[in-house]
Order: structure tokens, then C-alpha cells, then sequence
């Protein structure tokens, strides 16, 4: 019934867990990969994985991208083109998929009416800076995408996560797939605006016990990857980077609090303590209602000591990735995209 799609580039530290576990899913009659001009060993790690898996397929890019491709678009589109499945799965090869996965996005997609299915996966982090950085922007986007809009065909907000996003086949093609997305580096938002501009059901959810990913593996890949994205997800104007600024960091507050304490200072004196006590309740309000987030969003409470350091990284991967997006160039496993907002 549904056709896994993996596109792969230089992902030898996590294609063998992606596709073993997709391997185990009954409901899945067939893996591509599609090698990207990988330079790693992911090549042969994937021979010895077609050796084991018979329903493990493997294929390539070839040499050149061709002009207007983003990678991995390119090669997704060239998994979707050879699958035979009347569900396309596509996900990535830091993707690893519990036992039933596939089966609950296909139940979900009866019970929902809904021709794309996708899942945020829970988060694998490893180190400091992705305990700091991670959770904050899933916080963040949380505030940004409802679940509720998002399933909501009366409403026009449209919303997938690349990692865990089961389309039918029909459709996919019917929409002209990712040769009409063809440069889009958020592509999964692109495919899901297009299916629900289209007049179908999206469902998009975070459940638990389904899928995990451990998505960066260093802070400079990290970095690349949320200073690649983080532009167009909010929004990818000028004014919605500094409003979202404006919302995480207390700036504006404190700016007002200071003028009227230099205001007060100068006619009664005030003491000087009193600007610093100001400062430290702003942060401690701001770290309440980010623990709060926490808990919406399933993260452990304990992530709240990173929240200093979580909104200054938010705050210069955000102002990074618009000046990227839009004056610079996005990188990404290798290779760079000239911006294309002016």
C-alpha cells in the first residue's frame, strides 16, 4: 500500500537505523533511497542494507542538480516517479519510525478525511546548545501552526513536517508533485499549502511514540539547518522577524522600564537595584510562560534552565536566517542557494 521515500546525502551516521525501522512496517511494500551524490559511506552502507532488505530499492541522482532543483526535491521526485505504492511516504534519513507508524497514518487517513498525513516527530538532542535551541523553536512554531487550523478545512492554514509526510499518490501527481515546488527549500509546507489550496483534508499532528529523529549532529549543521528554515517558517517577510523578536525577547518592556526609572531616578532618586530587579522578573516571567510552552509541547520542564540561552541563539538564528533568505545564500549539506527575496 504505501511506497517510503528517503532521500539521502551523506547520511551515513543515521540511513541504516532510518531504513531498518521503516523495513519493519507491513504496511510498507517498498523503500527507495535515493543517493544524492553522497561522498560518505552511505553508499555502501546501503548495498549492505539492499543485501538483507529485499524491498529496499536504490537509486541515484547522477551527477549534476539540474537548474531551479533544490537537492533534496530533486531526489525525492525522482523516488516518487519509480514508486509503485498508492501512498507515497516521504521522510528523511534521520527519521526513525516505531513499530505501527505507517499503520496509524493510514488509519488517520481514513478517520480524517485527509489525503496528507504528516507527524513532528519527537526529538532525539544530544548536546547543550540543541537542548537550548530545539525545543524553543518547536515552542515557537507550535504558537504559529495549530493543529487545529491546520486540520481545519474552513480555515487557510496549511502546515507538514518533511520528515513524516504520507501523501496519495493521485493527488501528489494530480498537484504535479515536487517538479511544481521544484526550488522551494520548505518544501513540505509548500506540498501541504498546495494539497489544502486544492480543496483536500491535511491532518498534522505530534504523537507520541511514533516517529523520532535526531535531527543535528553538530552545532554547525544545526545552525545551517534552522538558519536555512527559520525565515520562511515565520512567515518570510522583514516585519515578521522583528514582531516574533519582539514577542520572545523582552526588550521593549525593559526599554519603557528604563525610562522610567531614569525618569524617576532623576526627580526622586530611585535606587539602584531597582533596574536589575526589573530586568530579573522580566526573565523569570519570560521563563514561566516558556515553561508552560514546555508543557504543551510534551518537553521535559527541566529544559526551562536553557531558556536564556535558547531565545538569544532563536533570536540570531531568526535575524541569520532572514539575511540569508534575502540577501545572502542558503547552505545546506554542501551546497548553496542564492536568496530569492529581494
Amino acid at each position: 500500500m504505501v511506497s517510503a521515500i528517503i532521500p539521502a546525502r551523506n547520511e551515513e551516521a543515521s540511513i541504516a537505523r532510518a531504513v531498518e525501522s521503516v523495513a519493519t512496517q507491513a504496511e510498507v511494500g517498498e523503500i527507495i533511497v535515493v543517493d544524492d551524490q553522497s561522498t560518505d559511506g552511505t553508499g555502501a552502507i546501503l548495498t549492505e542494507l539492499a543485501s538483507r532488505i529485499p524491498k529496499l530499492k536504490i537509486l541515484n541522482t547522477g551527477d549534476v542538480l539540474p537548474p531551479g532543483w533544490a537537492g533534496k526535491n530533486y531526489a525525492v521526485s525522482i523516488g516518487a516517479a519509480a514508486a509503485k505504492s498508492d501512498w507515497l511516504l516521504f521522510t528523511d534519513a534521520d527519521t526513525y519510525h516505531l513499530h505501527g507508524s505507517t499503520r496509524r497514518a493510514l488509519c488517520d487517513a481514513v478517520e480524517h478525511d485527509a489525503v496528507l498525513v504528516s507527524y513532528s516527530p519527537e526529538q532525539e538532542m544530544g548536546g547543550f546548545w540543541e537542548r537550548a535551541l530545539i525545543p524553543f523553536v518547536y515552542c515557537r512554531l507550535a504558537n504559529k501552526f495549530s493543529f487545529a487550523r491546520v486540520n481545519d478545512r474552513a480555515q487557510p492554514d496549511a502546515a507538514a513536517n518533511g520528515q513524516f509526510l504520507l501523501l496519495l499518490r493521485d493527488v501528489y501527481e494530480k498537484l504535479g508533485g515536487h517538479t511544481a515546488i521544484a526550488g522551494q527549500i520548505l518544501e513540505d509546507v509548500a506540498l501541504a499549502r498546495r494539497v489544502k489550496s486544492a480543496g483536500y483534508g491535511i491532518y498534522f499532528t505530534a504523537p507520541i511514540g511514533t516517529v523520532r529523529t535526531r535531527m543535528y549532529r553538530s552545532f554547525r549543521a544545526m545552525w545551517q539547518g534552522w538558519t536555512k528554515n527559520l525565515y520562511p517558517l515565520m512567515g518570510g517577510k522583514p516585519t515578521a522577524v522583528w514582531l516574533e523578536i519582539g514577542d520572545v525577547f523582552p526588550w521593549l518592556e525593559f526599554l519603557i522600564l528604563s525610562l522610567l526609572w531614569i525618569e524617576s531616578a532623576r526627580k526622586h532618586a530611585a535606587p539602584m537595584w531597582f533596574l536589575p530587579a526589573i530586568a530579573a522578573s522580566l526573565l523569570a516571567g519570560r521563563a514561566f510562560r516558556y515553561g508552560i510552552d514546555l508543557y504543551r509541547n510534551l518537553y521535559p520542564i527541566s529544559y526551562i534552565k536553557y531558556y536564556a540561552a535558547g531565545v538569544c541563539l532563536y533570536c540570531a538564528a531568526l535575524v541569520t536566517s532572514w539575511w540569508k533568505n534575502t540577501h545572502g545564500a542558503v547552505q545546506w549539506k554542501g551546497r548553496v542557494y542564492p536568496a530569492k527575496t529581494a
